[in-house]
């Protein structure tokens, strides 16, 4: 029985067009992918377009007796520009016909084989640019990785040097190009009528096309005027004829493929990706005979090809038939004669049933040719399909196969934002937008020398061993006074570390540098200190710390010989079977692999709520002297009471700061508990274009600190509210030096102005102090901070001056106080499957919670964010969750179960409204179990309305426990216990392969494992025995890896 397609409701005239964002059209199809499963349509242009998800229904239409290739779309209107070339002719045209007989041949494995000598040349120019910028100059890597393509091109098929790595602006061929694709994709999505009436856009239009005609025609110009013996793919068109009709290609059919292959100048692990090149290569130039042995290159290109494909679409229709009868596919979905059915590869290419759980990861063993073997017919197309496929796929295989080889034999990478996510640019195309990178030589090269390694000759070269630079470490040529810090942090807290060790550094006399782990992977310094700040994230390392952590596992013998050390970790004691892992691994191998020990591992615990004390002890009590016995006490002149060299003016009243976050507007700010209750707020925001997110990923939060506490700082030091300050320091501090700024706005927007005061912080204080009795009362207090109930663990700098007013702290010891303000990050509670260009936060407003002193304190991002209306705007980014904190790839077959307290629930909110939509649109849904907890049944129920709706549509069954009306929810005062009390329930999913979601504050987590370990004892006592706590752990480790997941905040 057939079965109608899915479509999303249209508006008449414009159909689904209101469904397409015309920037980035992969990103809507996706949305829709996920929203309406393997298939679906749309009404764009006034013409249904069948867009197909799964690999069971691409394998069916990449059968070319029953599909064959369409041009509509962008490509069909490049055919304004270059009518029949290869990519734009219609099925069955002529000039097409004879241009692919003749020019296959001529783009052959052996033909590109012999094209390598001028690949490499041009791929030298780049690597020499590179090498020349220097390691401190930023590189764009989309436009060079452009030059590196059309370039080649051009040399190798054409003879022709455009010479781009020779100038600062990119080729006008390639800007003309790069407009024309665009606007060929604006084109195709609107009426024609509309573009006929955009006079400026269809000047540029034509411009633009005239130009690459003249490029075009002056390459063909200068080969007939001066003809050539060269095989290349210029004399294949001028003078090749057709096998078949014995046909030359047309003059007319020469320029639109000159253009053709022009157009397609478009442009992966780490260490293995460097090990290999090393170990094929080694210090000797790269031949062509090296292309061939580069199996895990090869095997991260093809990754990086699944799950970005460069093309990311094609279109089809069925192969026109004398009957004109409909074709069915996947036994239910019948396709009209002549109908565009357009295979969506950035969403076939993760196809779970070919590709697993894991389908969104990059894991380029599963590319390695004895698996890449054994996929399915048809599993992965990212050049197309049939005849009708990319005829460059030879030359372009091997010019990236070369570039990755050059690019990882001479340098090592980092970005130049640390925190760069992958964003694309769309033309016909996709590249990577904004991405940037430096480029550092590896030890032991220099550019001279480097010069004559690309230029020795390459043909027959087998070179084939390197000195391996396996520990990657600098030379001891390093500056004496100098320190390296280099820190692991999601959240910011170690960063912060870093950056106030910086500044003791400076303090010192010490020239300091700081920088995330990922960039000290391969080049520990020698020689100098290095102080490694990190956290570990449920055992794992810090997102921008995984390199180096897999880097440093892989060093063999003593290849930190000559390092000097000192680690301090941060962690939370309620893990405690991962507690300090990542700290801890790390100074195990640094000690393993020969490196020298500056002062024993510091740690801080979460769970006390006292890093920052902890650390300034370990800085002072153990860092400083232990670095003192190598280095000398005369690079230890520590100023007891440092302070930033300022001058302050009341002139300036403002100043323009920049952060690393982008704008988004607030479109509805409310309260969901009742009052009374601890406040609870939904906030509703428009992201900025581009911006996008999965369900259960975070929204980092940029805030402001409350212009109440502001005030009360410039009331202590008796400063003006329009006054601005000169900060002259030269330290390592982030708050930006030689210019006039407000100081209103850098105590709200630079620093943190409620951290808890440390240990150092109130001696320093005790210091200013001449009384001899208050000043010993201070000196008790930095040393009694045990316990949570010590009023001091919340007591900021700010709240002891005013409780002190005799201190005679000035303003600049009070700035070097305060850390940086960080980001904070929630969950973010809505489904991009409902409106990607949204999204919700559901949060807890900290405070005002009175102190021991009187004082308020008040939650720097949550009292910013409630007080928050609509129209204003927060500066925001969004951050991947942890992996595995996402809903199953199959909605349908995996059952989920949750348990959260409080706002612990926003992420399941976005889970579950992505499953409503799924099935209002249509799909099925896997069984669905969220256990909640709160406090009362009535006024502090969340999203109450939401949830019976999603609960009458089958999306999710609710089970609360209610702390202070256990009688209201099975005698269930607490999430756990409802989890006790609800097992079979949870039993019987599990057995259906269910996944097991935990959100919530460390006691909910601590509670949720406990009774998972009693559900797991009375199971398994029944079937085998009695189970040991060690038998528990075990399992639970196990189910970890792929069916259990916790988000815990603290």
């Amino acid at each position: 029985m057939l079965s109608p397609i899915p479509q999303p409701p249209t508006i008449p005239f414009l159909g689904n067009l209101n469904d397409i964002d015309i920037i980035n059209s992969v990103a809507s199809f996706m949305r829709l992918a996920e929203t309406y499963g393997p298939i679906f349509k749309l009404n764009l242009g006034g013409q249904d377009r069948i867009f197909i998800n799964s690999h069971a229904l691409l394998d069916e239409v990449c059968d070319e007796n029953r599909f064959v290739k369409k041009v509509v779309g962008a490509i069909e209107r490049m055919r304004d520009i270059i009518q029949d070339g290869l990519f734009t002719a219609y099925h069955g045209e002529h000039n097409w016909e004879i241009a692919h007989r003749i020019l296959m041949p001529a783009c052959g494995p052996v033909a590109v084989r012999s094209m390598f000598d001028e690949m490499h040349d041009i791929a030298s120019q780049m690597v020499l640019k590179w090498a020349r910028y220097g390691s401190t100059n930023s590189i764009k890597v989309t436009d060079d990785f452009t030059r590196l393509t059309l370039d080649s091109i051009a040399l190798c098929t054409m003879d022709k040097r455009f010479n781009s790595f020779y100038k600062d602006e990119l080729n006008p061929f390639v800007t003309a190009m790069v407009d024309l694709l665009l606007e060929s994709s604006r084109r195709s999505s609107r009426p024609a009528f509309i573009s006929s009436l955009m006079r400026s856009a269809n000047h540029q239009w034509n411009e633009n096309t005239n130009l690459l005609h003249k490029v075009a025609n002056e390459v063909l110009a200068e080969r007939r005027a001066c003809p050539s013996e060269k095989n290349d793919l210029l004399n294949a068109m001028i003078n090749g004829h057709d096998p078949k009709t014995g046909e030359g290609m047309t003059n007319e059919s020469i320029t639109n493929n000159i253009i053709t292959f022009l157009i397609a100048a478009n442009p992966t692990a780490y260490k293995k990706v460097q090990e290999e090149v090393d170990e094929v290569v080694g210090k000797g130039p790269v031949s062509v005979n090296h292309i061939g042995k580069l199996p895990y290159i090869s095997a991260c290109l093809r990754e990086s090809l699944r799950l970005q494909p460069t093309s990311p679409v094609f279109s089809l229709q069925p192969r026109p038939n004398l009957f004109d009868v409909p074709t069915v596919i996947g036994g239910k979905y019948e396709i009209a004669p002549g109908q565009t059915v357009i295979a969506l590869l950035t969403k076939i290419h993760r196809d779970p049933a070919v590709w697993g759980i894991d389908a969104d990861e990059f894991k380029p063993e599963r590319m390695l040719d004895e698996n890449f073997n054994k996929l399915p017919r048809n599993a992965w197309k990212p050049f197309g399909n049939g005849m009708r496929g990319c005829i460059g796929r030879p030359f372009a295989w091997q010019e990236t196969l070369l570039a990755v080889c050059l690019l990882f034999q001479y340098f090592d990478f980092a970005f130049v934002d640390p925190d760069y996510q992958l964003s694309i640019k769309q033309t016909l195309t996709i590249k990577p937008k904004d991405l940037s990178i430096y480029a550092k030589l590896r030890p032991g090269i220099d550019v001279t020398q480097l010069d004559r390694n690309l230029h020795t000759n390459v043909k027959g070269n087998h070179s084939n061993g390197i000195d391996k630079h396996t520990n990657g470490s600098h030379g001891s040529h390093i500056a004496k006074k100098s320190i390296y810090i280099f820190y692991g942090s999601n959240t910011g807290t170690c960063e912060g570390l870093a950056q106030s060790l910086a500044v003791s550094a400076s303090q010192r006399g010490y020239s300091s540098e700081v920088a995330s782990l990922d960039s000290a992977a391969n080049k520990v310094p020698k020689g100098t200190p290095v102080i490694i700040i990190t956290a570990s994230y449920d055992g794992e390392p810090p997102d921008n710390a995984t390199l180096f952590v897999a880097w440093l596992q892989n060093l063999r013998g003593l290849a930190l010989d000559g390092v000097q050390y000192s680690v301090f970790g941060c962690g939370h004691r309620d893990w405690h079977a991962t507690f300090q892992r990542i700290p801890t691994l790390i100074a195990t191998l640094f000690q393993q692999r020969g490196a020298k020990c500056l002062a024993s591992r510091g740690m801080a615990d979460a769970a006390l709520g006292d890093i920052f004390n902890e650390f300034d002890k370990w800085e002072d009590c153990t860092l400083w002297p232990g670095i003192a016995e190598i280095h000398g006490e005369g690079d230890i002149s520590f100023n007891e009471n440092p302070q930033l060299d300022l001058a302050i003016t009341t002139q300036l009243r403002s100043s323009n700061l920049q952060q690393n976050v982008t704008a988004a507007k607030v479109l509805e700010n409310r309260l969901l508990t009742a009052k009374g209750e601890p406040p609870k707020r939904h906030i509703f925001l428009k992201l900025p274009p581009e911006m996008t997110y999965k369900s259960g990923d975070y929204l980092a939060v940029l805030a402001v600190n409350n212009s109440e506490t502001v005030r009360r700082v410039m009331k202590r030091f008796s400063l003006p509210r329009d006054s601005a300050m000169t900060i002259k320091s030269k330290g390592s501090s982030l708050l930006p030096t030689g210019r006039s700024l407000s100081v209103f706005e850098v105590l709200g927007t630079y620093v943190e102005l409620s951290q808890p005061a440390s240990s150092k912080n109130i001696l320093i204080i005790a210091n200013t102090i001449g009384d001899n009795s208050i000043r010993a009362e201070l000196e008790l207090q930095s040393n009694d901070r045990s316990g949570l109930e010590n009023p001091n663990q919340r007591t900021s700098v700010l709240d002891f001056l005013e409780r002190y007013p005799m201190a005679n702290l000035s303003f600049g010891q009070y700035l070097a106080m305060l850390p940086p303000l960080r980001v904070r990050q929630y969950s973010i509670s809505s489904s991009p499957l409902e409106d990607s260009s949204t999204c919700t936060l559901t949060l807890a407003v900290l405070g005002p919670e009175a102190q021991a002193n009187g004082q308020k304190f008040l939650g720097v991002a949550s009292s910013y964010l409630s007080l928050l209306e609509p129209g204003e705007m927060v500066q925001v980014s969004v951050k991947p969750s942890h992996q595995g904190f996402h809903p199953p790839s199959d909605l349908s077959t995996t059952p989920l179960v949750m348990a959260c307290a409080g706002t612990g629930l926003a992420p399941f909110r976005a889970f579950v409204q992505e499953r409503a939509k799924r099935i209002e649109n249509g799909g099925t849904v896997a069984s669905a179990l969220l256990f909640i907890g709160c406090n009362h049944s009535t006024k502090d129920v969340l999203y109450r309305e939401d949830f019976e709706k999603w609960h009458s549509m089958g999306a999710v069954d609710v089970r609360y426990a209610y702390s202070h009306e256990p009688d209201k929810s099975d005698g269930c005062r607490f999430v756990q216990e409802r989890l006790w009390v609800d097992r079979k329930d949870i039993l019987d999913l599990f057995d259906k392969g269910a996944r097991m979601y935990v959100c919530g504050a460390t006691v909910v987590g601590a509670g949720v494992k406990q009774i998972a370990k009693r559900i797991y004892k009375e199971i398994a006592e029944q079937k085998c025995g009695p189970k040991t706590d060690e038998d528990f752990e075990r399992w639970f480790v196990d189910i970890r890896k792929e069916r259990y997941a916790v988000d815990i905040f603290t």
